[in-house]
Formats: structure tokens, C-alpha cells, sequence
């Protein structure tokens, strides 16, 4: 017969025993995600478009998932230094990278040498929306519209210079010249501000910028713009008519932003983040901010984001071919 002490010692061991099998099995299992800094990469410098209104979506996105996120930019080599860093990354969805066109759609086609696959190197997330480009010039520019222009391209051949710091802006500047048949100097730069900087003081003639970064300045009177280089005129700035209406034809480039993490992201990191991206994207007061900042914005699921970015590698292939522009 079992005495109550060892009824009592018993009933000790096995629940010290549950203990220590809860204890284990809650150390063995991994932290929920995400516990800790997640970080942003961007492939351009401060006061870029896509770095306003990342900065926007950022701060939403740490109140939803409740971690601080710190935004790194990284500019250079036409975005190539910022996408090999995520996408060497550890996939553990506390390195990301909120990029475009540029990295994911136009390199492959301008770089000799890439240092990552915009496809096989990445996980898709989210689409965030789209980024309008528009063409501005120094006001001392005698052109008050994209015709005057030209005019002054083809009477006075390579007198015009124009400044780039985006692969967005090298093929917008080029397309232009291409299709509108000047002859034009090209200047690059590191990343648009610094461009945009120069252009600003007078020591290049005009730039594709995008609207988020280029429309202070207009409204300051410091730029001069005289078209947005997408189909349809922007609701931000309708007064300015298309590259096409100016005259220029077959003109049609849109700047796309998206986030992405390295290859190999958990599908469940994978689904929270789009989940979260989304439901801060279609808040109408976050899409207003946006649109103050010229950015069209919306969403979609990570499936839809990497069959756009397939479709998006043919379509710039096409329009740095037809632009005629070499591999750098």
C-alpha cells in the first residue's frame, strides 16, 4: 500500500516533469514573427520618391506588426549595391527591400555585369503602386513646352544635356531623344537628388524625375515641367499633358514600387507582411497621403507581384531596345 507521502511525491515528480516538458517545448519552438528592428533596404538615397513614400507605408506597417522598422538606403550602381545586399540576406523577413522598376525591371537590360536575379533571387510580397515620371527643366531653359524643345534639340545637336538617377530616368532620357530624333548629353548621377540638385542649379538642362521628388520644385518655381511621361495625364498634375500629347510618340514609361525579401522567405512571413502592406494600402487617408506625394497607390497578392514583374522584364527589354541604349 502506497503511503500519502509518496501519493505526494508522486504527484510532485509528474507534475515537475509537465512543467520541465512545457518549459522545453516552448524553448524549442521559434519566436513568433516578427520580435525584433525589421530593416528596409531602398536602392536610392534620402529624399527620393520611393524613400517618401516608403516612409509613409513604414510607419504604419511597425504600428501593425508592433517592431520598429529602420529604413536603409543604399544607393549606387544603378540600385545593384542595395538588391545583392537583400538578396544575399539571411530569408528570415528582417531584411526587405522596397525597390522598382529600376533594380527589378531595367538593369538586366543596361548592366553588363549583375550581381543578382531580379527573379530568381528575391521573394515577392506586395506591390505598393506606381510612381508617375514627369520631365523638368532649369527655368533659364528657353522651352516652356516638350515642342520648343525638341525644336531647340535638333537646331542646336548635343547642346542639351539631361541628368539621370534612376534607370527610370536613363530610359525616359532616352526614349525622349530617340523618338523626338535630338541628339542630347547624358549625365549621370548616384541617385535623383543629387541630379535633381544640378539641374536645379543650372549646370544640367532637365531631367525625368518622379513626381513625388520633382513636384516641390515645380511648385517652388525652381523647376519647370512640361509633361508626365505615362499614358494618361496624372491627377496630381493634370495641367500637364502627356510625352505623347507634347508630340512625342510611343511614349509610355511608369515607375512600379514594390517590397521584396530574399529568396527562400517563409511562405507564413511571406502572407503576414502582404496582409499587413494591404490593409494599410487600401485605407483611404494612407492612399491620400500617397497621392499628395504623386504616387498611385495600391496592392495586390505576392502571386500577382511576381508574374508583373516577369511581364515587366519583357516590356523593358523592349523599351531599352528600342531606345538603342548599349549596356553600360
Amino acid at each position: 500500500m502506497i503511503g500519502l507521502q509518496g501519493i505526494r511525491g508522486g504527484f510532485t515528480a509528474a507534475v515537475l516533469a509537465l512543467a520541465m516538458g512545457s518549459a522545453s517545448a516552448a524553448w524549442a519552438q521559434p519566436a513568433a514573427y516578427p520580435n525584433r528592428t525589421i530593416t528596409l533596404v531602398l536602392p536610392f538615397a534620402a529624399g527620393s520618391g520611393t524613400d517618401s513614400t516608403t516612409r509613409i507605408i513604414s510607419q504604419y506597417l511597425g504600428q501593425a506588426l508592433g517592431v520598429p522598422i529602420v529604413i536603409d538606403n543604399k544607393p549606387g550602381a544603378n540600385g545593384m549595391i542595395a538588391a545583392t545586399y537583400v538578396a544575399r540576406a539571411a530569408p528570415d523577413g528582417y531584411t526587405l527591400f522596397v525597390t522598382t522598376n529600376t533594380t527589378h525591371s531595367a538593369n538586366p537590360f543596361l548592366l553588363k555585369t549583375m550581381t543578382y536575379d531580379p527573379v530568381k533571387d528575391f521573394t515577392a510580397i506586395a506591390r505598393t503602386g506606381d510612381l508617375p515620371f514627369m520631365l523638368v527643366v532649369n527655368p533659364e531653359v528657353k522651352a516652356k513646352t516638350v515642342a520648343e524643345l525638341v525644336a531647340y534639340g535638333k537646331a542646336n545637336p548635343g547642346k542639351l544635356t539631361y541628368a539621370s538617377g534612376s534607370s527610370s530616368a536613363i530610359v525616359s532620357g532616352a526614349t525622349f531623344a530617340h523618338n523626338a530624333g535630338i541628339e542630347m548629353l547624358h549625365v549621370p548621377y548616384k541617385s535623383s537628388p543629387p541630379a535633381m540638385n544640378d539641374v536645379i542649379g543650372g549646370r544640367i538642362d532637365m531631367m525625368f524625375t518622379d513626381v513625388p521628388s520633382g513636384l516641390p520644385h515645380v511648385t517652388g518655381n525652381a523647376l519647370r515641367a512640361l509633361a508626365v511621361t505615362t499614358a494618361k495625364r496624372s491627377p496630381l498634375v493634370p495641367e500637364l499633358p502627356t510625352m505623347q500629347e507634347a508630340g512625342v510618340p510611343d511614349f509610355d514609361i511608369t515607375s512600379w514600387q514594390a517590397y521584396f525579401g530574399p529568396a527562400g522567405l517563409p511562405k507564413e512571413i511571406v502572407v503576414k507582411l502582404n496582409s499587413e502592406i494591404r490593409k494599410i494600402i487600401e485605407k483611404p487617408e494612407i492612399k491620400a497621403q500617397l497621392a499628395n506625394l504623386g504616387m498611385d497607390a495600391f496592392s495586390g497578392t505576392p502571386e500577382e507581384l511576381d508574374a508583373f514583374v516577369k511581364q515587366q522584364l519583357v516590356l523593358w527589354e523592349k523599351l531599352i531596345t528600342n531606345a538603342k541604349i548599349e549596356k553600360q
